[in-house]
Protein backbone atom coordinates (compact mmCIF):
# COMPACT_ATOMS: atom_id res chain seq x y z
CA UNK A 1 0.00 0.00 0.00
CA UNK A 2 2.91 2.16 1.17
CA UNK A 3 4.11 2.65 -3.03
CA UNK A 4 1.12 2.91 -4.04
CA UNK A 5 0.43 5.89 -1.78
CA UNK A 6 4.04 7.30 -2.74
CA UNK A 7 3.28 6.65 -6.34
CA UNK A 8 -0.31 8.77 -5.96
CA UNK A 9 1.59 11.68 -4.71
CA UNK A 10 4.61 11.25 -7.17
CA UNK A 11 2.09 12.23 -9.85
CA UNK A 12 0.45 15.02 -8.25
CA UNK A 13 3.86 16.53 -7.97
CA UNK A 14 4.82 15.45 -11.57
CA UNK A 15 1.38 17.53 -12.66
CA UNK A 16 2.55 20.60 -10.62
CA UNK A 17 6.02 20.53 -12.23
CA UNK A 18 4.54 20.36 -15.74
CA UNK A 19 2.76 23.56 -14.59
CA UNK A 20 5.38 25.09 -13.34
CA UNK A 21 7.56 24.51 -16.40
CA UNK A 22 4.78 25.86 -18.78
CA UNK A 23 5.79 29.77 -19.59
CA UNK A 24 2.01 29.80 -21.21
CA UNK A 25 -0.13 28.82 -18.29
CA UNK A 26 1.98 31.08 -15.60
CA UNK A 27 1.45 33.83 -18.64
CA UNK A 28 -2.31 33.50 -18.98
CA UNK A 29 -2.39 33.13 -14.90
CA UNK A 30 -1.13 36.36 -15.27
CA UNK A 31 -3.59 37.83 -17.10
CA UNK A 32 -6.53 36.08 -14.78
CA UNK A 33 -5.01 37.73 -11.80
CA UNK A 34 -5.06 41.24 -13.69
CA UNK A 35 -8.58 40.77 -15.43
CA UNK A 36 -10.07 39.44 -11.81
CA UNK A 37 -8.41 42.49 -10.04
CA UNK A 38 -9.44 45.20 -12.30
CA UNK A 39 -12.81 43.50 -12.05
CA UNK A 40 -13.43 43.74 -8.35
CA UNK A 41 -11.87 47.35 -9.02
CA UNK A 42 -14.33 48.76 -10.90
CA UNK A 43 -17.07 47.70 -8.52
CA UNK A 44 -17.84 44.20 -10.39
CA UNK A 45 -18.38 40.74 -9.25
CA UNK A 46 -16.53 37.35 -10.02
CA UNK A 47 -18.68 34.03 -10.27
CA UNK A 48 -17.68 30.35 -10.61
CA UNK A 49 -19.56 27.20 -11.83
CA UNK A 50 -18.79 23.66 -11.90
CA UNK A 51 -20.43 20.01 -11.50
CA UNK A 52 -19.19 17.68 -8.54
CA UNK A 53 -15.77 17.96 -7.10
CA UNK A 54 -15.86 21.05 -9.73
CA UNK A 55 -18.29 22.50 -7.77
CA UNK A 56 -16.97 22.21 -4.80
CA UNK A 57 -13.65 23.63 -5.95
CA UNK A 58 -15.90 26.57 -7.44
CA UNK A 59 -17.50 26.95 -4.13
CA UNK A 60 -14.02 27.02 -2.16
CA UNK A 61 -12.61 29.75 -4.22
CA UNK A 62 -15.55 32.13 -4.24
CA UNK A 63 -15.50 31.52 -0.66
CA UNK A 64 -11.79 32.84 -0.57
CA UNK A 65 -12.43 36.25 -2.36
CA UNK A 66 -15.59 36.39 -0.58
CA UNK A 67 -14.62 35.60 2.97
CA UNK A 68 -10.86 36.21 2.87
CA UNK A 69 -7.40 34.40 1.71
CA UNK A 70 -4.92 35.79 3.98
CA UNK A 71 -5.55 39.48 4.77
CA UNK A 72 -8.46 40.81 7.13
CA UNK A 73 -10.61 42.90 4.71
CA UNK A 74 -13.81 43.74 2.97
CA UNK A 75 -15.48 41.08 1.11
CA UNK A 76 -15.20 40.64 -2.38
CA UNK A 77 -18.69 39.74 -4.49
CA UNK A 78 -18.12 36.47 -5.20
CA UNK A 79 -19.90 33.40 -5.49
CA UNK A 80 -20.32 29.77 -7.09
CA UNK A 81 -23.33 29.81 -9.31
CA UNK A 82 -24.74 26.32 -7.68
CA UNK A 83 -25.16 27.35 -4.32
CA UNK A 84 -28.81 28.02 -4.15
CA UNK A 85 -30.75 24.53 -4.47
CA UNK A 86 -34.34 25.55 -5.06
CA UNK A 87 -33.29 27.53 -7.88
CA UNK A 88 -30.98 24.67 -9.10
CA UNK A 89 -33.56 21.99 -8.75
CA UNK A 90 -36.71 24.13 -9.92
CA UNK A 91 -34.88 25.35 -13.29
CA UNK A 92 -33.05 21.71 -13.90
CA UNK A 93 -36.46 20.28 -13.47
CA UNK A 94 -38.24 22.84 -15.09
CA UNK A 95 -35.97 23.32 -18.14
CA UNK A 96 -32.68 21.01 -18.25
CA UNK A 97 -29.55 20.79 -15.95
CA UNK A 98 -27.85 21.86 -18.98
CA UNK A 99 -29.74 25.71 -18.74
CA UNK A 100 -28.91 26.08 -14.64
CA UNK A 101 -25.54 28.33 -14.81
CA UNK A 102 -26.55 30.17 -18.20
CA UNK A 103 -29.48 31.46 -16.81
CA UNK A 104 -28.33 32.44 -13.76
CA UNK A 105 -25.45 34.30 -15.90
CA UNK A 106 -27.80 35.88 -18.39
CA UNK A 107 -29.83 37.17 -14.94
CA UNK A 108 -27.59 38.31 -12.63
CA UNK A 109 -24.35 39.04 -14.37
CA UNK A 110 -23.37 41.76 -16.74
CA UNK A 111 -20.59 43.07 -18.62
CA UNK A 112 -17.24 43.57 -16.01
CA UNK A 113 -17.83 40.83 -14.22
CA UNK A 114 -15.30 37.28 -14.82
CA UNK A 115 -17.15 34.13 -15.11
CA UNK A 116 -14.50 31.16 -14.03
CA UNK A 117 -15.83 27.87 -14.92
CA UNK A 118 -13.84 24.32 -13.28
CA UNK A 119 -14.73 21.24 -15.61
CA UNK A 120 -11.69 18.86 -15.76
CA UNK A 121 -12.88 17.34 -19.04
CA UNK A 122 -13.75 20.92 -20.39
CA UNK A 123 -17.36 19.11 -22.25
CA UNK A 124 -19.44 19.93 -19.56
CA UNK A 125 -22.59 21.19 -21.38
CA UNK A 126 -24.18 22.95 -18.20
CA UNK A 127 -20.50 25.39 -18.09
CA UNK A 128 -20.54 25.19 -22.04
CA UNK A 129 -23.88 27.07 -22.26
CA UNK A 130 -23.00 29.14 -19.12
CA UNK A 131 -19.95 30.42 -21.63
CA UNK A 132 -22.21 30.79 -24.35
CA UNK A 133 -24.37 32.91 -22.35
CA UNK A 134 -21.61 35.06 -21.15
CA UNK A 135 -19.95 35.68 -24.15
CA UNK A 136 -23.45 36.80 -25.26
CA UNK A 137 -23.07 39.52 -22.85
CA UNK A 138 -19.68 40.86 -23.29
CA UNK A 139 -18.43 39.05 -19.74
CA UNK A 140 -15.01 37.60 -20.04
CA UNK A 141 -14.68 33.67 -19.23
CA UNK A 142 -12.12 31.82 -17.55
CA UNK A 143 -12.15 27.97 -17.76
CA UNK A 144 -10.08 26.03 -15.62
CA UNK A 145 -10.02 22.34 -17.58
CA UNK A 146 -7.46 19.45 -18.21
CA UNK A 147 -4.91 19.01 -21.13
CA UNK A 148 -6.57 19.32 -24.02
CA UNK A 149 -9.23 22.34 -22.96
CA UNK A 150 -12.44 20.47 -24.55
CA UNK A 151 -15.48 22.02 -26.28
CA UNK A 152 -15.09 25.27 -23.65
CA UNK A 153 -11.12 25.96 -24.76
CA UNK A 154 -13.41 27.77 -27.83
CA UNK A 155 -15.30 29.63 -25.32
CA UNK A 156 -12.37 30.78 -23.15
CA UNK A 157 -11.52 34.10 -23.35
CA UNK A 158 -8.47 32.47 -20.91
CA UNK A 159 -7.58 29.11 -20.44
CA UNK A 160 -5.81 27.16 -18.14
CA UNK A 161 -5.17 23.86 -19.07
CA UNK A 162 -3.91 21.86 -16.73
CA UNK A 163 -1.47 19.39 -18.51
CA UNK A 164 -2.61 15.93 -17.28
CA UNK A 165 -6.04 13.92 -18.37
CA UNK A 166 -6.53 11.99 -15.14
CA UNK A 167 -9.61 14.03 -13.01
CA UNK A 168 -8.15 14.35 -9.38
CA UNK A 169 -4.40 15.36 -10.25
CA UNK A 170 -6.35 18.12 -12.41
CA UNK A 171 -8.40 19.09 -9.61
CA UNK A 172 -5.00 18.96 -7.56
CA UNK A 173 -3.71 22.20 -9.85
CA UNK A 174 -7.01 23.56 -9.87
CA UNK A 175 -6.54 24.51 -6.56
CA UNK A 176 -3.37 25.47 -7.04
CA UNK A 177 -4.07 27.84 -9.92
CA UNK A 178 -7.16 29.03 -8.17
CA UNK A 179 -5.26 30.07 -4.66
CA UNK A 180 -2.33 31.85 -6.55
CA UNK A 181 -5.64 33.73 -8.33
CA UNK A 182 -7.26 34.52 -4.72
CA UNK A 183 -3.73 35.31 -3.11
CA UNK A 184 -2.23 37.35 -5.66
CA UNK A 185 -5.37 39.37 -6.43
CA UNK A 186 -6.15 39.51 -2.34
CA UNK A 187 -2.40 41.65 -2.30
CA UNK A 188 -2.83 43.65 -5.51
CA UNK A 189 -6.71 45.04 -3.81
CA UNK A 190 -5.39 45.27 -0.21
CA UNK A 191 -1.12 45.66 0.10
Amino acid sequence: MRNRITSIIGASIEVKQAVLADPAIQQTLEQVIDIVTTSFKNGHKVMFCGNGGSAADAQHLAAEFSGRFYKNRRALPSDALHCNTSYLTAVANDYSYDDIYARLVEGTMEKGDVLIGLTTSGNSPNILKAFEAARAKGIQTVGFTGSTGGKLKALSDFLLNVPSNTTPRIQESHILLGHIICELVEDALFS
